[in-house]
């Protein structure tokens, strides 16, 4: 290991430092943690998931709620009044410093994860391991979502890859399992990948290496009753009282919209996309227009999506899509098991539950850039594919940061991280045993570059030439942008998959 590299460790320091300098940042989900931290405390869990004082009611599993009660007993020694339920709103010194203490303090585990691969990685792939890891740790992503718009995804994805690193050795296949499932109870957006743990364990765990027709029985054990004892620890307590009915209600509100208030970078942002474009077109062409959903268009992308032109979009349908482009990278890895095939198919249950799901948060996307980083130099044509998620999955959540203080923050950041890496990525990742596809380069190449002047233009431009008049168009314009970029990158990905 050269020592030209910094470690892990080293990074983590000097990325506190300078997150501590953003501990003034203020956002919506700071009120929703602080209140999360008053419910869990003053009330009894039996009230956790009724209690909706706020809006911004407790909508995650068991273990995140019990998560919140431990931090609550620490916050009582800095500022009681933070955990008061009927203190909406409350923001002191205190309270601020203490909440984004909290963020650092716990992202420990996302270091000693990304540790963990490193050391499992041997030879010329130890440095590739080491640059993809320190990539994560200092992801633009986490930066804005955790340490300034206000979550805690560097626990959560440090625990998922500490599940992922785990199932790279025979020896740590039931605790990879084990680990994913106490995940599951914390944050149920993992149950999007929970179909490619459910091949790769079933494939290398409880069937025999040998022939897929032995079945071993104590292993099966092993992992159920873990599984079932880790999930009856968490909903065990609540189905005895009869509120899994309420607690699903939470954790699984389908009466949402299809598109959340800023649409996502999917298929549906292009679908709702081209609905708009429909509305100028759909006259000449003597198509019906749903007036309603015009009127509603006017306002911005605030509120449910209506399609004005194209057919409306159910949870049926977008149930079926993504259980369908799961399904297909699963075939490979039940007949290939490898952990490579393995991280893949992660990567790529992500991006079919990204690109197709029901009411999709833009933040949703690390699922897919976080698992795909540590493969995104395996050789160079999964670096192709990683480009432009990459740029446009980052970009994509730009919205997220909407204050001119935070302006220089998330651009400045973003293009430096994004400059960094993928120079560093385009030097590390070794040739490939197969042939790269020219037209996909030149698609990145020319995705990369047209993302400088359309962020010029969103960020300031637009206000500039049209003031506060059509303040939709620079959401959507951003939205569509980055969908291209991810629907890019997905198709290019499933590509270099199957042909690896």
């Amino acid at each position: 290991m050269t020592e030209a590299y910094p470690t892990i460790a080293q990074c983590a320091v000097v990325a506190a430092a300078f997150k501590v300098l953003l501990f003034p940042a203020k956002s919506t989900d700071f009120e929703v943690h602080r209140n999360w931290l008053a419910i869990t405390n003053s009330l009894p869990p039996w009230e956790w998931y009724y209690e909706k004082t706020s809006e911004w009611t407790l909508d995650y599993p068991p273990f995140f709620a019990h998560f919140e009660w431990i931090l609550s007993q620490v916050a009582k020694l800095a500022d009681p009044a933070m955990l008061r339920v009927y203190n909406l709103e409350y923001d002191s010194w205190q309270t601020t410093y203490f909440q984004r203490l909290t963020v650092i303090a716990t992202e420990l585990v996302l270091v000693y994860a990304l540790q963990l691969f490193i050391e499992s990685s041997h030879g010329a792939t130890r440095r590739a391991a080491q640059a993809a890891a320190i990539s994560v740790l200092l992801s633009p992503g986490l930066l804005i979502i955790d340490h300034i718009h206000f979550q805690y995804n560097g626990a959560m994805y440090g625990i998922l890859i500490l599940s992922l690193v785990l199932a790279r050795q025979r020896g740590g296949l039931l605790a990879s399992g084990l680990v994913f499932a106490a995940l599951l109870c914390m944050k149920h957006i993992y149950l999007y990948l929970a179909p490619a743990y459910f091949v790769y364990l079933l494939r290398t765990y409880c069937l025999s290496p040998k022939s897929i027709f032995r079945i071993q029985f104590l292993n099966c054990l092993k992992l159920a009753s873990g599984i079932v004892a880790i999930f009856g620890l968490a909903f065990g307590p609540f189905a005895a009282k009869g509120q899994i009915p309420q607690m699903l209600s939470r954790l699984f509100p389908f009466s949402r919209g299809l598109c959340h208030a800023y649409w996502a970078p999917n298929l549906w942002a292009l679908y709702s996309f081209a609905d708009r474009i429909m509305i100028s077109v759909a006259p000449r062409l003597g198509l019906p227009i749903k007036m309603e959903a015009v009127n509603s268009v006017t306002r911005g992308l605030v509120g449910d999506t209506a399609f004005a032109v194209l057919p409306e979009v159910t949870p049926r349908m977008c149930f079926a899509l993504t259980l369908l482009f799961q399904a297909i990278p699963l075939v490979k890895l039940f007949v290939r098991p490898s952990w490579d095939t393995f991280i893949g198919s992660v990567t790529l249950c992500g991006y079919a539950s990204f690109l197709f799901g029901w009411h999709v948060h833009e933040k949703a996307i690390l699922l897919v850039i976080i698992p795909f980083s540590l493969i995104a130099l395996k050789d160079r044509r999964h670096l192709s594919a990683f480009r432009p998620l990459a740029v446009s999955g980052h970009v994509s959540l730009f919205p997220l940061l909407f204050t001119p203080a935070e302006f220089p923050i998330k651009i400045v950041y973003t293009i430096f991280w994004l400059i960094l890496f993928l120079m560093v990525f385009d030097r590390m990742a070794p040739a490939s045993n197969w042939p790269r596809f020219f037209l996909f380069d030149r698609f990145a190449i020319l995705y990369i570059t047209v993302s400088i002047p359309l962020i010029l233009y969103c960020s300031l431009l637009h206000q500039v030439i049209f003031g506060k008049s059509y303040e939709f168009l620079p959401l959507m314009f951003m939205s569509s942008y980055s969908a291209v970029g991810v629907v890019g990158s997905w198709i290019g990905f499933m590509v270099v998959y199957f042909t690896s």
